[in-house]
């Protein structure tokens, strides 16, 4: 009755701009609505992390003018459908039309509430808005809501809090009549402003009257790169990540970055990492003939560190008092004082330490279709040597397609949690650190005993937030809560020093070679356009008869497998991509992937490739990137990594 009433009230002779008035009020209110939610997010942004860049000489107030224009490309997006049925649906739909655009509205404000409020916790973590990782991690909910509930209760209470208030508000406030009122308009009235209202949409997403339209890299307006995150908008940045990830290995995603001839981005990269190489099938293989010759080649253990970074360990430039047991290890072994990981996710480490390769474009190799066979890797270079190989891992490895992968390339097994039997602690993530170490232990016993040679790689677990491992095994840090970053770390060490006190006891230990490496920092963040010193980590290889030594050149994590195949004694062919320290042609380079940035590092100098923006050069000094005259070459070299390491996975070159 309610609703006739209104309509009968409506005036019959409503004009074109009396029309334009109600539909452009109807929209311009939700716009006004979604603006504000965005706005008091990213105001809230400015004031938590004004310390990082209230001292620099960036315009920062900027970043409310260029994040309304982001803002502005989202919500014309989200207005588009309310507008077509506004100006396209039949006055019989009227009551259809008012509930979807009700319901539509609750759904989607509410919706943009959770992503801003999930926008805190994830910069607190990643240094970034959500972007492609926000959305892959969804694949392991077990693992990844088990995560967010035991670290970010608070978090989730105030969202949900907000939330709920939120829509009781919307439901007990809300009013239809100017939707009512707008299907009262006779309907040719309203199908006219359908060109004119879908135009100004249509501006609003463009954002640009130039070639291209606005995205992502509009938001990088200032050298500061936090200011930067807080100019772009999550929703956006989340829906351009899955677009540009799609079409991963694309022509659209290398064109971000610039274009170049593959045959030229070979050469550049060949004489960068100083290869030689004519194989046309394996385009980076080659001989390397090994400093340590033996009749009796040695065993490969590969102990990969989650989330290891160089600041807790003094021995390589950090605090001390977090790892004991690193420290006095390295007195007896090879110490990388000067490396660096490829890039901030697990499966960048894996690719570096088990296959030599740097940080592809996109997914890294070990989720794409084209490298789940025939993909180098330490299993596949050492079969035709009589080697044996396992993967093992205290939690499930199914995440990050790791089992896929590590089958598909040549290990023989693949030891996960479920052939945890009765373990002593189980977390977030799996089998604590001592459980794995334990039955690493055991399994290379067992091959020994049986005069069998192996190669294996182990993977950590409990140094991921939310940082639980077992009690009773460590003194706790004075003044720090448990589950506190430097705690995990700390127990981490204390497991590497247990796993080498039960190697010692084994006839295996004097016929292996020990690689104790991390994956990436724990928390790779900072000021600078990319963090390099939050790259660093640590390495040391020992083993039987290695000699103690400091290196203290620049080194990636394919230098570090390198190395470790030279000391096993065996002459490899392989196209890792780096040298054995020992070797003349090992060059002091470091390729790292941000996110969607690259840097190259010769020595102290820095070329960063950002998607669709000039290239930078940058003088690496007290750890941090000051801007230089461009260095073309190096920028190109830059390009070069990039178009190389994509063509030699599309072309499957890397094996």
């Amino acid at each position: 009755m309610l609703k006739k009433k209104i309509l009968s009230k409506a005036p019959n002779n409503i004009t074109i701009r009396d029309t334009i008035m109600l539909i452009f009020k109807q929209l311009f209110k939700y716009y006004l609505y979604m603006i504000s939610i965005f706005f008091v997010g990213r105001f809230l942004l400015f004031i938590i992390y004004f310390d990082k860049f209230k001292d620099s000489d960036t315009a920062y107030w900027m970043t409310f003018i260029y994040g309304l224009r982001m803002d502005t490309i989202v919500t014309s997006m989200l207005l588009v459908i309310p507008m077509l049925f506004l100006t396209l649906s039949p006055k019989k739909m009227v009551n259809f039309v008012n509930k979807f655009i009700k319901y539509y509205f609750l759904i989607l404000l509410a919706f943009l509430i959770y992503i801003e409020n999930a926008t805190f916790p994830f910069i607190a973590q990643y240094d970034m808005r959500p972007n492609y990782l926000f959305v892959e991690y969804l694949e392991y909910p077990k693992e990844v809501f088990s995560m967010i509930i035991a670290d970010y209760k608070i978090a989730i209470f105030i969202s949900l809090s907000m939330i709920a208030t939120f829509i009781y508000f919307y439901l007990t406030r809300f009013k239809n009549d100017d939707i009512l009122k707008i299907f009262e308009i006779p309907y040719k009235k309203r199908v006219l402003l359908f060109i004119p209202l879908l135009l100004i949409l249509f501006i609003g997403v463009r954002s640009s009257f130039a070639h291209r339209p606005a995205n992502n890299s509009d938001a990088m307006f200032s050298s500061n790169r936090m200011v930067n995150e807080m100019t772009k908008n999550s929703i956006y940045s989340i829906g351009y990540a899955i677009y540009i990830n799609k079409k991963h290995g694309s022509k659209k995603l290398l064109h971000q970055y610039g274009k170049m001839n593959p045959k030229e981005a070979l050469l550049r990269v060949k004489q960068r990492l100083n290869i030689k190489s004519n194989n046309e099938d394996s385009i980076l293989s080659r001989l390397e003939k090994t400093h340590f010759k033996t009749q009796t080649p040695k065993n490969l253990v590969i102990f990969l560190q989650e989330s290891l970074g160089y600041q807790f360990v003094e021995s390589v430039g950090g605090e001390d008092g977090i790892t004991p047991n690193l420290n006095q290890l390295s007195k007896e072994a090879i110490l990388f004082k000067n490396l660096y990981s490829n890039g901030t996710r697990s499966i960048r480490g894996i690719a570096g330490t088990v296959a030599g390769n740097f940080s592809i474009p996109g997914k890294g190799v070990l989720k794409r279709n084209k490298s789940q066979n025939d993909f180098f890797t330490i299993a596949s270079l050492l079969k035709p040597f009589g080697y044996t190989t396992r993967f093992i891992y205290g939690g499930e490895s199914r995440f990050d397609n790791m089992k896929g992968w590590f089958y598909g390339n040549g290990f023989d097994k693949v030891i996960d949690k479920e052939e945890f039997k009765n373990p002593e602690f189980v977390g977030t993530w799996g089998a604590c650190d001592g459980d794995l170490v334990k039955k690493a232990n055991e399994e290379f016993k067992k091959l020994d005993n049986e005069n069998q040679k192996f190669a294996a790689v182990m993977f950590s677990t409990s140094n991921h937030t939310p940082f639980d491992f077992p009690d009773g095994k460590i003194k706790l840090i004075d003044g720090l809560e448990k589950r506190d970053v430097k705690n995990a770390v700390k127990y981490a060490d204390y497991t590497i020093g247990e796993f080498i006190k039960l190697a010692k006891k084994e006839n295996y230990y004097k016929n292996t070679i020990f690689v104790i490496v991390a994956d990436h920092n724990v928390r790779v963040y900072g000021d600078d356009m990319v963090p390099v010193d939050m790259f660093q980590i640590p390495a040391l290889i020992l083993g039987g008869d290695i000699k103690p030594l400091e290196y203290n050149k620049i080194s990636t994590q394919p230098d570090v497998l390198a190395t470790a195949l030279d000391l096993m004694g065996i002459d490899l062919k392989y196209p890792i991509m780096g040298h054995s320290i020992f070797s003349d042609k090992k060059q002091e380079l470091a390729l790292m992937q941000f996110h969607d940035f690259y840097a190259l590092r010769i020595k102290d100098k820095v070329a960063v490739l950002r998607p669709n923006k000039e290239p930078l050069t940058f003088l690496y000094k007290n750890k941090h990137l000051k801007k230089i005259e461009h260095d073309k070459e190096l920028e190109k070299d830059t390009l070069a990594f990039i178009i190389t390491l994509d063509y030699l996975y599309n072309k499957k070159l890397y094996k």
